[in-house]
């Protein structure tokens, strides 16, 4: 075959990742070989001299079909809204992908839920933006035509799946055969549609591709196809093809990925070379990603469900907590939206989620007739809440326009600087209620939305605290009063954290001041700081074993905020940790905030 040298591979490939001097073999393919370039989406195929769709005799695609696909981009791209690669959402926070996506230049971040990237409009137009907060590498991975092209993306956000959609399995080496010649697998991507990528088009596209015996036909290309680590799939000639901007997408076998787009011939026109995952690069995969299923929420219920209590009585029935997948928590239980004459009392008032408590309702003798739907809530890191429909007899009959007010949950936490929302419910009536509240300390701001309710219905109560609100726990009353002067109120427990400057001469404060992940998972938290002159420097403390901490930036400006981001390890100690983040000013003054890292079991 025809010799190639580095820089006549260089115009003919842009951004393939290569190295060497002229006369020398780069990276990319072998002093025999023809070049091989990957289908990131900056490059262009080389030699072409027609044009024609990227998956020949392919279709059109939806996330629907595979909930689990997100489109890479990365600024400074030159594809439409920066496309570079495809992904898979395949945990909360976790996308697999072609190693070699990492090393295109600019800040790159994942958009979710699109079948046309182009309604993302720059971040004005829809989908959901989750920015990169790690690109892990497969530990043997040196460049894409040597194997190991795999990565796990950690990143900033939740990334649940459309239709609430299981996340899609990975293949691992309990999964070899998958990609056996004969079997037929379906690719996704959002890269070019033809070849000099006009139009550019970045919607979501799918082909079918038949997996061929590489070792016998997917040779003289690159650095030579291994089978240990790469899969061949297409056709010789690419008549059904993918093309730059695909790099990463999935191949799809029985419902598992068994490979991700790596590389081809520069020209493209040629068989379609993924990174083989039913080996142990998927094992490693595995290993990164840990259990995709978010944590169940604990719950609460009553048995019965509903019940009937004459005026002057009591009733009494069981409320019942059941255990989340974090494992059993405290929580405290409440009752709202009672009607007015009745009472909620709770033996015991909290438990431990799996525990239950007597719940009666004790109704004094003027309680008025009815039947009121009151809401049983669990309160502890989350609320989880229940119906009780109680029917009250035997007493007076109500006054009209009658109402009670409850809060749902009853209890907020909010940092200064920072926002929180509580749920304002109504019973009774009916009449139309204005909503106030008193109690608010100064630098906090009561926003009901909104602001008048037709009983029945519910407002949302969002306190919006100052950066200058000062720490403390305050009970706020909300008052809800009718066009008649009828009135009702609810007290929500108000409590304000990082106000009050900590020990030390720099400011520093944490929001949210906790949080909790499952071993191996991550949190993150907001660090901002003020004090002493110059720069200000990041560092952490009281981490349990298996836990690291990266801040980013890990130095900040006066007034600076940094994202700290808590990771876990698969043997970090399930536990409650107070950690130190402390931070240093230029003159050596300094100051610290109290993270609380709470770690809970996987699986």
């Amino acid at each position: 075959m025809k010799r190639t040298t580095l820089a006549a591979l260089v115009a003919a490939v842009a951004l393939v990742p290569l190295a060497g001097v002229a006369g020398a073999a780069p990276q990319g393919h072998t002093r025999d070989n023809a070049p091989a370039a990957t289908f990131e989406g900056d490059n262009t195929p080389a030699g072409f001299d027609d044009v024609r769709p990227s998956f020949y005799n392919g279709q059109a695609a939806t996330v629907d079909e595979f909930p689990g696909i997100v489109a890479g981009i990365r600024s400074g791209g030159t594809r439409p809204e920066g496309q570079t690669c495809t992904g898979t959402v395949v945990a909360p926070r976790k996308i697999v992908i072609a190693a070699h996506c990492a090393d295109a230049a600019g800040e790159k971040s994942f958009v979710y839920g699109l079948d046309d990237l182009a309604d993302f409009d720059g971040g004005n137009g829809d989908g959901l933006q989750a920015r990169v907060v790690e690109y892990k590498k497969h530990p043997s991975y040196v460049n894409f035509d040597q194997g190991y092209d795999v990565a796990v993306v950690t990143v900033d956000r939740d990334l649940r799946l459309k239709g609430g959609a299981a996340y899609p399995a990975v293949a691992t080496s309990a999964d070899a055969g998958l990609e056996a010649p004969g079997r037929n697998g379906t690719g996704f991507g959002y890269g070019k549609k033809t070849h000099d990528d006009v139009p550019g088009d970045v919607t979501l596209d799918k082909a079918t591709l038949p997996i061929v015996n590489g070792t016998q036909v997917c040779n003289g290309v690159g650095a030579g196809f291994k089978a240990a680590t790469m899969i061949c799939a297409g056709y010789a000639d690419g008549r059904t093809t993918i093309l730059p901007g695909d790099s990463g997408g999935p191949l799809v076998v029985d419902g598992k990925i068994i490979g991700l787009a790596s590389w081809s011939r520069s020209d493209f026109r040629w068989y379609s070379v993924y990174a083989r995952l039913t080996n142990d690069m998927g094992d490693w995969v595995r290993q990164q990603v840990g259990d995709p299923r978010p944590p169940a929420e604990f719950g609460v219920s009553v048995e019965p469900a509903n019940g009937s209590v004459a005026a002057g009585r009591a009733l009494s029935v069981t409320a019942k907590t059941t255990v989340g997948s974090d494992g059993p928590a405290p929580v405290k239980l409440g009752a709202t939206g009672l009607p007015a004459g009745v009472t909620a009392v709770f033996q015991p008032e909290s438990v431990t989620t799996g525990g239950t408590s007597k719940l009666t309702f004790d109704a004094a003798a003027n309680a008025a007739n009815g039947t009121y739907r009151v809401t049983v809530s669990a309160s502890g890191t989350t609320t989880a809440t229940t119906a009780f429909t109680l029917t009250v007899t035997g007493g007076g009959d109500p006054e009209p326009g009658d109402f009670t007010l409850g809060a749902t949950p009853s209890s907020v936490t909010v940092a200064a600087g920072r926002n929180a929302a509580t749920t304002i419910t109504s019973a009774g009536g009916p009449a139309t209620v204005a909503l106030t509240a008193s109690g608010v300390p100064d630098g906090v701001r009561a926003v009901f939305q909104p602001s008048s309710i037709t009983t029945g219905s519910n407002a949302k109560l969002t306190f919006d605290a100052a950066a200058n609100a000062v720490a403390g726990t305050y009970p706020v009353t909300v008052t809800g009063t009718a066009a008649g002067g009828t009135a009702a109120t609810t007290t929500v427990t108000l409590t304000v954290t990082g106000g009050e400057p900590p020990v030390g001469d720099v400011r520093v404060t944490a929001s949210p001041a906790s949080g909790s992940t499952w071993q191996g998972g991550f949190v993150q938290t907001q660090v901002s700081a003020a004090g002493g002159t110059g720069g200000l420097t990041l560092s952490a403390t009281g981490l349990p074993s298996g836990a690291r901490v990266q801040f980013n930036p890990a130095t900040i400006g006066q007034g600076g905020t940094s994202n700290a981001y808590v990771f876990t390890g698969f043997s970090t100690p399930v536990g409650t940790y107070p950690v130190t983040v402390i931070v240093t000013a230029a003159d050596g003054k300094s100051g610290t905030v109290t993270f609380t890292l709470t770690v809970t079991r996987l699986g």
